[in-house]
């Protein structure tokens, strides 16, 4: 038997409606997939980037001083030698500072930074520095010496003469490193933006590089 099909107009035919509110849907999905896996992506970077701070701030304690002109403003010995022994005073104006862009630090920081072997990745004998934990292939997300400020502060802590130098405040930080979002960065743009500097302050004990290590 034959039967007749009505005929239906443009307006209300909706044969592959599903298929277009697929193709319309389909891109938000992907892009809120995208911005759920790279979200973790910066937590991680993030997280790696504390870590390499607090790890850089602990071997600077231990190093060599990171300012060119530490020994101007924290001398070992007190202007009067009858007050060697006594508590040197607790002025955190009294401060050295180098950075963003390398004035006034020492060739002492980028041994913090690249660690023993001078690169950054794998290590394969030796010291890992802050780039071996924040190791990214593109050069503007990673911790590099003319990314970092250092500052030493009095702290009141230690005494005039004392053999192993004085006993300061150190901050570390880091300015200028963004996210590396490579898929919301290559299409909204988003790949500008800067990872908070994390300031790490820690009380610094001999200053004085392993000369093993």
């Amino acid at each position: 038997m034959v039967t007749s099909r009505q005929r239906v107009s443009f307006r209300q035919d909706e044969s592959g409606i599903a298929l277009s509110e697929a193709l319309i849907t389909f891109p938000l999905v992907l892009l809120v997939f995208a911005a759920l896996v790279e979200f973790g992506f910066a937590m991680s970077q993030w997280n790696q980037t504390v870590k390499a701070l607090q790890y850089g701030a602990r071997l600077a304690t231990v190093s060599d001083p990171l300012t060119s002109n530490f020994d101007d403003i924290f001398p070992t010995d007190a202007d009067d030698p009858l007050d060697n022994g006594t508590a040197t005073p607790n002025d955190a104006t009294v401060s050295s500072t180098c950075g963003p862009n390398l004035a006034n630090c020492s060739a002492a920081l980028s041994r913090i930074v690249t660690g023993s072997d001078g690169v950054c990745g794998p290590v394969t004998a030796g010291r890992r520095g802050m780039c071996d934990l924040n190791w990214s292939i593109n050069e503007k997300h990673r911790i590099t010496p003319d990314k970092l400020v250092v500052t030493y502060q009095r702290s009141g802590l230690g005494y005039w003469g004392r053999p192993n130098g004085p006993v300061l405040t150190m901050r570390l930080e880091v300015r200028g490193i963004t996210f590396d979002l490579p898929i919301l960065g290559g299409l909204l743009g988003l790949d500008g933006i800067p990872i908070p500097a994390h300031p790490v302050t820690i009380t610094t004990e001999d200053l004085k590089t392993c000369s093993t290590c």
